[in-house]
């Protein structure tokens, strides 16, 4: 199966708008072609949605295209000799196979046109420009293979936009594949047979909602961790600046506790049923790895606890097991043999918290209870913050658990190629990348394996997408338009400030994205069942 026709490619027009993110382009995309329409700005918003909604509303746009997104004229639909048959069969993946059958009236019409051209910019030897050529004379001039060739080109030309028109309004941007191979068609050309070619297309996919009131009267579960509590954040912060103040002593005397600070050497090994060592594990060995005791969220459950007492110069081995929720998924549930040497262990010596501290821990403050009241101030806006950060990802979570949809495959590659490409672009934008770097991350092998691993991370937010779509258009939601002009000037003054290209039209496609996930999950906060749990 060939994505294009061979030699016909320079027959089709360039598109009106190239999408740069395209699953159809043959060409291995360069570090300028991945970088996403949106400007680091947008990139970082809460929610940035990719373009995969439609809305019948004043600010909507379309989300399928119309034959035009082959990249024929809109001219070449004219009328035919004979009619061309179109056979449409549903594929997996919301595509369409359109087997296409041309009448050998057509294919005749084609060739002499061929031919026609052929004589008018040939030069053959004993014929003046605009005296007629025979055609025997001119196939040998030319050669039958090349005539052949370009008559089979003009065909798909010629039929192209007809085949498509069955699905025109449905058919997704730059997702249609000729699949039929050149040298099949080559083969059975005869100007007194049909000319059969199928033709791939992508559809809009359509949502199927598993719950009998779609999204309505959605129940939201939202776990809240410790960290968000405006409160424990801020003895938390209070802590962290006050141990900041203070000096390390080395302990000599005793083992390690709790508010003590550690240096370790770590090893680890899976652990067989026998009890014997496995294999290392490199993921969980740490050289001069520095343990603050009072920070130790992130420990494997059980790791502190068992190094409890250690002293400077000890080793310690034990078992743990990983739990099945560890985020490294390659050591979920593994039973490990853990071996702790202490290198270094201290203690901090801490000044007297009081108000002669207060400078120190916030400039401003006179007191210690303005430092604690300032503190609490800023961690209940960041409160607030993260629980409306929290909520929105619940809803959208729950969103994509309650839709089923068949997702192109063209749709699949377009968002995950623009996430990609998003990455970079903080990365490039941060100056965490040079040009070296970004160039080899945006070969076409890196793309394909990021668009692999995030497989089940990029389908799960296409989904997300889709939904929230569909719910801007069912409930007929608007934002002002003002609003949108905003933020495009914004997201343009950010390409600008970063030297980046951008394409100007899909930035505001983008920001209408981002202002419909916006007033949609505005929407779904004040109608849907919402508890908060602690996690």
């Amino acid at each position: 199966m060939e994505l294009v026709v061979n030699s016909a490619l320079h027959l089709l027009p360039s598109r009106s708008r190239p999408s740069l993110l395209s699953s159809s382009s043959t060409e291995m995309p360069s570090s300028k072609n991945l970088m996403p329409a949106s400007s680091p700005k947008l990139a970082s918003s809460r929610h940035s949605f990719p373009r995969v909604s439609s809305s019948p509303s004043q600010n909507s746009r379309p989300f399928v295209v119309s034959a035009n997104a082959v990249a024929v004229q809109h001219a070449e639909k004219d009328r035919f000799p004979a009619d061309v048959r179109v056979t449409e069969t549903k594929e997996p993946r919301s595509s369409v196979r359109l087997s296409v059958e041309v009448p050998p009236a057509v294919c005749q019409e084609c060739y002499r046109k061929v031919l026609d051209e052929f004589a008018k910019r040939s030069k053959v030897p004993g014929f003046r420009p605009g005296k007629k050529i025979p055609e025997n004379i001119l196939v040998n001039y030319i050669g039958r293979q090349n005539i052949q060739q370009a008559a089979i080109e003009a065909i798909l030309k010629k039929t192209l936009p007809q085949a498509m028109s069955s699905v025109e309004g449905r058919a997704l941007k730059d997702s249609v594949r000729i699949a039929t191979k050149f040298s099949e068609m080559y083969d059975t050309f005869s100007l007194q047979d049909v000319l059969r070619y199928d033709v791939v297309v992508d559809v809009a996919p359509e949502i199927k909602w598993l719950s009998e009131n779609k999204y309505k009267n959605m129940k939201i579960i939202v776990e809240i961790d410790d960290i968000i509590n405006a409160q424990i954040a801020s003895e938390i912060e209070l802590r962290r600046r006050h141990k900041a103040l203070g000096s390390l002593r080395i302990v000599t005397d005793r083992g390690l506790q709790i508010g003590d600070l550690v240096v370790l050497d770590i090893f680890a090994t899976t652990l067989k049923r026998d009890e014997s060592k496995g294999e290392k594990i490199p993921s969980a060995e740490r050289k001069d790895f520095h343990l603050d005791t009072e920070e130790s969220d992130n420990l494997l459950p059980g790791f502190l606890g068992s190094i409890i007492g250690i002293q400077q110069g000890e080793t310690r081995s034990f078992p743990l097991q990983f739990p099945e929720s560890w985020g490294q998924e390659n050591v979920r549930g593994v039973h490990a043999q853990f071996t702790v040497e202490c290198k270094e262990l201290f203690y901090r010596d801490l000044p007297e918290l009081d108000d002669s501290l207060a400078e120190k821990l916030l400039p401003g403050c006179n007191t210690l209870s303005q430092v604690r009241e300032k503190i609490l101030q800023r961690c209940r806006e960041m409160e607030q913050t993260a629980l409306e950060q929290a909520t929105d990802n619940a809803i959208l979570d729950q969103l994509s658990k309650i839709v089923e949809v068949d997702i192109p495959q063209s749709l699949f590659e377009e968002q995950g190629r623009q996430l990609y490409g998003a990455k970079l672009l903080q990365l490039q934008a941060g100056r965490k990348l040079n040009e070296h770097q970004v160039a080899s991350l945006s070969s076409e092998k890196a793309v394909n394996e990021y668009l692999e691993y995030e497989r089940e991370s990029i389908t799960h937010l296409i989904k997300q997408m889709l939904a929230v779509g569909e719910i801007f258009k069912g409930e007929n939601l608007q934002y002002p338009t003002e609003e949108l002009v905003k933020e495009v000037e914004n997201s343009v003054a950010e390409f600008k400030r970063h030297n980046q290209e951008y394409d100007e039209e899909r930035i505001r496609e983008q920001v209408q994205d981002v202002l419909e996930g916006a007033k949609v999950l505005e929407w779904l906060r004040e109608n849907a069942d919402i508890q908060y749990v602690n996690r």
